[in-house]
């Protein structure tokens, strides 16, 4: 749930959004009840040096079909001329001009440029490039009467706000919307409570929409209000710039205050066309198998006799009941009248019909979570409160239809709440007089006396049936922080160590890339570790379950290397595998030197897969090692191979099995390979992970290929490159690892870098002084740029 916190100050006072200590505290507060603060973003921020400007006159050019002269008035006098390619302009419209000078969010500086000759003057601004919405399709048109040549930011009233994006979970289904999540932080940081309380001014002659309710256990009520003096147009800039915040297109009065009360209320609502409902009336009623209806968004949409449908009175089908609206019915600029929709429905069968039909809306995640069945008579006049103010003749006609089913939950609902039972449970010492204090305020209305008290529960939490729910509330109000923690007792321990709890997202990593968990037998054949190009030097088994298999492993290598020779002696290539298990290499002592070992073999792959599969592990464990591929462990591509170095120790290998092993082990396939030792590396504190956000700014491809000596290992090379990239660079992956004939002795390494800033667009210039940096820093190695 996204939250602007000037909307929310509207039903209390909240906090100042341009104090930062304020808005720690509210975020902190919505975190301390269970709505776990995600982001907080800053909104409202202007561009400076974009002002009003009313344009005077257009004029297409005989050689620029896809733009046009736009010449605009900024408030000075002075005749402006901008190219535009923007269709949807005219004249005498205001529009938001960025003046000469101005530098975009982008980054991008308005200068002097010219089309066939002649300079533009500006540019003429959408609404993405505005922050003020994501629409890019034309120019933002501003309310006309604005002042000319004055900040835009100023013209439109925007103040800097902050929007906090709360994770909502499904047992909170008051917190879909403002009202809720403010009455829930106002009780917990001891506000007042200004909840919106519209009358509805009933002053029109009676007006009545039938309705008939065929399925009541998918829909339990249904009400239907008539509303005439509409004059569709644009809403209110303060509403469409909060209706922007919180990710929603404004798009005219009716419909922008029908979604302004559901998320302020957590009312979904509909307004039809009451001139083009067929029969003036409504029938609610299942599907019937293959029916079809155009909704909203364009789609033509087929149905089964589980999905309920909401027809006019002559039974043709005009909205999917609780999710979205037919296109047939949708507002137009000619209406004058609405039949005003809100209604109660079953929240499983609304479920039913979102999965099926991938057909998800905001109104439908409400509805599954659970609205207030009572909610509809405040959420009506709220409606014709905000709806007036651009409609000053509106009239709520007499008439209105209120019809139910038996189903409709029942509006007085009670549970007993033993104040034994909540300390038990919460491990408090409260009294029960403690209760009405932590209760009354979010609505849970106690009454009674002595230990056990009778709570009201109210009709916007019908997730609340019982008295654990009730304690749920008192502990969230209480405080979670105040509860503590203790340890159960018991006399049994138990508990997975900081090492196993690590190993156990070693594995997820692995067979979250795909990679199949193999099991080996851990007894050898005496020459196997010789086959595998390792020490043949083991521990051997006094009495072998197996004759052959007589030698305790000391590398999981060969093991691994046998089950892809299996895999592809029965033509399946391609196998990915992983082992984690122990080693046993010879010991000075009588015992062996035993550890446990992670080893990863890709089938069909290169160097770079397994080093890809290294840098997954590393990302999720912590930790890390440098390649040194001056150290090639035995059994591996004297040249595709390196050692993982940690310390003083090598920690494991990466690169490609040598050719010759594979042969020996009867493998066509080049076999990528990565060996950790895991009492290394899990015994190791890991780093703490550093979160970074997601630049908004597209990202550059950089391809830069370099001729080095052989006796220069890669990672040098590699880490030049880093070094001469600089602050920019996102990722570096080595794509290209060429030898040829004509320069023995060296060999060609190609580098693709993906450069990005978080703050603005990169230029040409700024990717050319990159890949001079990266030249420079190369060229100190002995390296030589390949054209």
């Amino acid at each position: 749930m996204k939250i602007l916190l000037s909307w929310l100050n509207d039903y209390g006072d909240f906090g100042d959004p341009t104090n930062p200590d304020d808005v720690q505290r509210v975020s902190d507060e919505l975190t301390a009840l269970g709505l776990e603060v995600e982001s907080i973003t800053p909104v409202g921020e202007t561009v400076e040096g974009v002002v009003t400007a009313r344009i005077l006159r257009l004029q297409s050019h005989p050689d620029a079909a896809k733009v046009q002269r736009v010449y605009v008035d900024a408030g000075d006098g002075e005749e402006r001329h901008v190219w535009c390619g923007a269709d949807n302009i005219s004249e005498d419209d205001i529009v938001p001009l960025a003046t000469l000078g101005t530098t975009m969010p982008n980054g991008m500086t308005i200068e002097r440029r010219g089309i066939l000759g002649i300079d533009s003057e500006g540019m003429l601004c959408s609404a993405r490039e505005l922050g003020l919405g994501e629409d890019h399709d034309g120019i933002r048109i501003l309310p006309s009467g604005l002042p000319l040549g004055i900040p835009y930011g100023d013209a439109l009233g925007i103040r800097p706000d902050v929007l906090i994006d709360a994770d909502v979970t499904r047992n909170r289904p008051d917190c879909w919307g403002y009202v809720g999540i403010a009455r829930d932080l106002a009780a917990k940081m001891g506000v007042e409570f200004r909840p919106p309380t519209p009358t509805i001014d009933v002053t029109g002659d009676e007006r009545t929409t039938p309705v008939e309710i065929v399925d009541g256990d998918r829909c339990a009520r249904f009400t239907s209000t008539v509303i005439s003096g509409v004059v569709v147009g644009e809403s209110a800039g303060w509403m469409q710039r909060r209706l922007t915040a919180a990710g929603m297109r404004p798009i005219s009065n009716v419909v922008d205050v029908s979604n302004y009360v559901m998320l302020e209320l957590n009312q979904p609502n509909h307004a039809y066309d009451l001139e083009t409902l067929g029969g003036g009336g409504f029938r609610i009623r299942l599907a019937t198998d293959g029916e079809h209806l155009v909704t909203l968004d364009g789609e033509d949409r087929t149905f089964t006799t589980d999905d309920l449908l909401i027809c006019d009175a002559n039974d043709a089908p005009i909205g999917v009941g609780g999710i979205m609206g037919g296109l047939d019915s949708e507002i137009s600029d000619a209406t004058t009248t609405v039949a005003l929709e809100m209604a109660w429905f079953e929240l499983v069968g609304i479920g039913r019909t979102v999965t099926r039909s991938g057909l998800r809306s905001e109104a439908s995640q409400r509805f599954e979570r659970g609205v207030d069945p009572y909610g509809m008579p405040l959420a009506v006049a709220r409606f014709a409160e905000l709806l007036s103010e651009t409609c000053p003749d509106l009239v709520v006609h007499a008439g209105a239809v209120d019809a139910r089913s038996e189903h409709l939950p029942a509006e007085q609902r009670t549970a007993e709440v033993r104040i034994s039972n909540v300390n038990r449970i919460l491990g408090t010492d409260l009294s029960a007089d403690d209760l009405p204090s932590l209760l009354d305020p979010i609505g849970y209305t106690v009454s009674g006396s002595g230990d056990t008290r009778t709570v009201a529960l109210p009709t916007w939490r019908l997730d609340s049936t019982a008295e654990v729910d009730v304690i749920e509330e008192v502990g969230r109000h209480y405080g979670y922080a105040r509860l503590g923690s203790r340890v159960p007792k018991s006399s049994d321990h138990g508990g997975l160590t900081v090492r196993q709890q690590r190993r156990r997202v070693l594995r997820d990593v692995l067979l979250g890339l795909g990679i199949s968990e193999a099991m080996p037998n851990p007894f050898l054949a005496p020459d196997t570790l010789a086959k595998a190009g390792l020490d043949a030097q083991s521990i051997a088994i006094t009495n072998p379950l197996v004759s052959d298999e007589s030698v305790l492993r000391t590398s999981l290598r060969p093991g691994l290397l046998r089950s892809i020779a299996f895999n592809e002696s029965h033509r399946r290539t391609g196998a990915r595998l992983f082992e984690i298990g122990h080693v046993y290499p010879p010991g000075d002592g009588e015992l062996p030197g035993e550890f446990e070992a992670l080893a990863v073999v890709l089938a069909g792959h290169d160097a770079p897969a397994a080093m890809a599969v290294w840098r997954e592990i590393t990302a999720a464990l912590g930790g890390g090692a440098r390649i040194d591929q001056a150290r090639v462990p035995a059994g591996l591509h004297a040249t595709r191979s390196a050692t993982l170095q940690a310390g003083k120790e090598p920690l494991g290998a990466v690169g490609e099995v040598a050719p010759e092993v594979l042969a020996a082990f009867d493998v066509t396939e080049r076999v990528a390979i990565l060996e950790v030792d895991l009492d290394q590396f899990l015994a190791r504190e890991p780093k703490p992970a550093q979160w970074k956000s997601t630049s908004r700014y597209p990202s550059s491809d950089l391809d830069v290929s370099f001729r080095l000596d052989e006796a220069v290992p890669a990672e040098k090379l590699e880490k030049a490159v880093r070094q001469g990239a600089g602050k920019f660079l996102v990722d570096l992956d080595l794509f290209d690892n060429y030898r040829d004939q004509a320069s023995v002795g060296s060999r060609a390494l190609g580098y693709r870098l993906r450069l990005q800033s978080q703050e603005r667009n990169l230029t040409d210039a700024d990717i050319a002084e990159i890949r001079r940096g990266i030249e420079a820093a190369a060229t100190k190695l002995g390296a030589e740029l390949r054209s």
